[in-house]
């Protein structure tokens, strides 16, 4: 049985592993056979995973055609389109080994390509019932929806001339501060935004603010754009809704002229049903690219499940993270639906308790496990220099962000998934005054040693239709009413604003190594998010970011939007999010205090009491010196009450406190927080 090579690593970081040694090198043997026969039949990575350089359809150096498939259930197979008048049978594709297809099409004898670019075409599928359906290519790199139906046409597409790249990646970011995104909802109209408008309005926000990473979200085409781009029914292509695959080069490329890395969620768990337009039932039979069966369905979901176990899926799967990063220059993925690939029961009616026998048993997926080590080694084997991944994962997976070589799963980074829950829960159904404080301090803290996380207090998931924005959970109706700085006082916005700026920056200072925010919420965007639908008449009000709202300066929007940035440009100067662990100093039930420190700089101090402040409060420092408020969630600027006096220098006292070598006395204003740096 292989051993990774690093495993007693591993059990140096996480002990308890050590139970499970002979299935953490059974999974690790079956990685390794799959890497070795991906050497021995494709010659590497390198070439395996270029699957789209041959698959689908291509202009020849002649102005010829050639066209490639993987359809080992069909008859025949054909092309047709614009270019023949959809002549059915006319360009019948010749069989060869293993499943696939060649189609050859000389160029017009005038030695133009006999397909123009951005002209409709199709595959035809003769079934094994002999029926001839209409099919797109997996491959398809861009793919339109006509006014008068709902079913994609795949288009050729070959531009004369092709987006050239001017800027270079930005170095790989060690501290990620994301800016969750999604290119439809950016425009303050009730319209489908585009990578254009996103490039001209959103990017100069996002880089003001301070953020480093853009994730963009429902870029692989989605039939249905409802379903947030969770629903993909074409792989390879970018998503139209938003423009030209060209125009989403130049938008990347902008991105990256601003120092800002861009990650792509990728949706690789499970696919859509659709049949015309999708994968599903591509070749005439129910399996081809999926499971036969009950295993190829993800009922809760209403999807089709990959078979990782075929060739050719994983030629297809793996092609596909090499192509965003190779033609779009994305510099890593968000994988979507990690804990849905790990386990058979796709997590569905199981609690993980944290039993690690629940890691270890019968019921983990050892082929989708071993899909996605597969992928993260590829990745970070073939771009080193910049790629990060993270995984979409809320069980708990041991090792998930370890590397490959200590038997791990590879990623760079998991999604806290606990904290947004929290807040939530907190927020719907307990009063700010019975929050316990140790249980803040645990959810934020407790991550497996030596696996990266990022924190957040919301995502979209929470904004989605069903659900409300933080800020309307804060202050709900009174946001229609009472945002307007001319408006009289309300105690509602008041506590709302100030429970705004602090759960973020808690999440910010404790939760994670990396952190996240999607789109808006960092000024309080109020309501949810809802996309056009049958359900509500097809309206896009609720599918916008109300981008006015914060740069109105009579609307109290600016006071959280200017607090946002402020802490992210913190964090670009003290770095705390890749330093190491942090130190919880205090977590005082009753006088709803937390202290804790960060970066050997900072102290982060709490007060979540409603109504208490404390003068001349004792907490731990543990390095001495001369400290000052770099960063005040009551300050005027974010719409507080400037309780605090900022010109005041904080001296430690040689008198440890709180496990802490030093101490220091502070006023701490009631429901407020601030951020001590200690000065050189």
């Amino acid at each position: 049985m292989t051993a990774p090579k690093q495993l007693q690593n591993l059990f140096e970081i996480d002990p308890y592993l050590r139970n499970f040694e002979t299935e953490i090198k059974r999974r690790y043997g079956c990685f390794c056979d799959l890497q070795k026969a991906i050497e021995h039949n494709e010659g590497g990575y390198d070439k395996f995973t270029r699957g789209y350089e041959s698959f689908g359809i291509h202009r020849t150096s002649d102005n010829g055609i050639f066209m490639k498939e993987w359809a080992p259930g069909a008859e025949e197979v054909f092309l047709r389109g614009e270019f023949n008048g959809w002549n059915q049978t006319q360009y019948p594709f010749t069989r060869k080994e293993h499943g696939k297809w060649e189609l050859k099409i000389p160029p017009n004898p005038d030695g133009s390509c006999p397909i123009n670019h951005n002209s409709k075409i199709k595959l035809v599928i003769r079934t094994k019932s002999g029926e001839l359906v209409d099919r797109l290519s997996p491959w398809a790199k861009f793919v339109t929806q006509p006014d008068d139906t709902k079913a994609y046409d795949q288009v050729f597409w070959s531009p004369p001339q092709k987006y050239q790249f001017q800027h270079a990646r930005p170095k790989r970011q060690d501290d990620l501060r994301i800016y969750e995104s999604h290119v439809g909802i950016a425009s303050w109209e009730g319209k489908i935004a585009t990578y254009k408008e996103f490039a001209q309005n959103v990017i100069p926000r996002i880089k003001d603010l301070g953020y480093n990473t853009i994730q963009m979200m429902a870029v692989m085409e989605h039939a249905y754009y409802a379903s947030f781009g969770y629903q993909v029914t074409s792989f390879f292509a970018a998503s139209s809704r938003y423009g030209t695959p060209e125009e989403l080069k130049e938008m990347i490329d902008v991105a990256h002229a601003n120092g800002i890395t861009v990650l792509l969620d990728v949706v690789h768990s499970h696919a859509s049903k659709n049949v015309v337009d999708g994968l599903n039932k591509f070749d005439g039979t129910n399996s081809c690219y999926f499971h036969d069966g009950s295993r190829g369905t993800n009922d809760l979901w209403d999807s089709r499940l990959f078979n990782y176990t075929e060739w050719e899926v994983l030629r297809f799967l793996l092609s596909n993270l090499r192509w965003w990063i190779e033609e779009y220059k994305f510099d890593g993925y968000r994988f979507d639906g990690v804990t849905s690939m790990l386990y058979h029961t796709h997590g569905m009616g199981h609690g993980f308790s944290g039993d690690y026998g629940e890691y270890f048993g019968l019921n983990t997926d050892t082929e989708s496990l071993v899909y996605l080590m597969l992928s993260n080694h590829m990745l970070h084997t073939l771009y080193p220099d910049f790629m990060i991944t993270i995984a979409e994962e809320v069980s708990g997976m041991p090792a998930l962000c370890r590397p490959i070589e200590e038997g791990g799963t590879g990623f760079d980074y998991r999604l806290a998934m606990a904290i947004p829950d929290m807040w939530i829960k907190y927020l719907k159904e307990v009063s700010d005054d019975n929050w316990e404080m140790g249980k803040i301090c645990h959810t934020l803290s407790n991550r497996r040693y030596g696996e990266k996380c990022i924190a957040y207090a919301e995502s979209h998931d929470q904004a989605l239709v069903g659900d409300k924005t933080l800020a309307f959970w804060l202050m709900d109706k009174e946001m229609y009413t009472h945002m307007s700085t001319m408006s009289p006082p309300s105690l509602i916005i008041d506590r709302g604003i100030a429970l705004h700026k602090m759960i973020r920056l808690i999440t910010m200072g404790l939760g994670g190594e990396g952190y996240l925010n999607f789109i808006g919420n960092e000024f309080g965007h109020p309501e949810w998010l809802d996309f056009p639908r049958a359900g509500n008449n097809s309206s896009y009000h609720y599918c916008r970011r109300q981008w006015h709202l914060v740069d109105d300066d009579l609307l109290r929007y600016k006071y959280l939007n200017n607090f946002d940035r402020d802490m992210m440009h913190l964090e670009m100067k003290y770095k705390w999010l890749s330093h190491p662990q942090n130190y919880v100093s205090r977590k005082h039930e009753g006088d709803k205090l937390i202290v804790f420190d960060r970066a050997d700089k900072l102290v982060f101090v709490f007060n979540w009491h409603p109504s208490n402040s404390y003068t001349d409060y004792k907490i731990g420092v543990n390095v001495p010196g001369k400290y000052k408020v770099v960063l005040d969630t009551d300050a005027e600027q974010y719409g507080g009450h400037k309780r605090l006096d900022h010109s005041v220098d904080y001296f430690t006292a040689n008198d440890p406190w709180d496990n802490r070598r030093c101490s220091m006395m502070v006023y701490i204003p009631c429901r407020s927080a601030f951020v001590l740096a200690k000065v050189d």
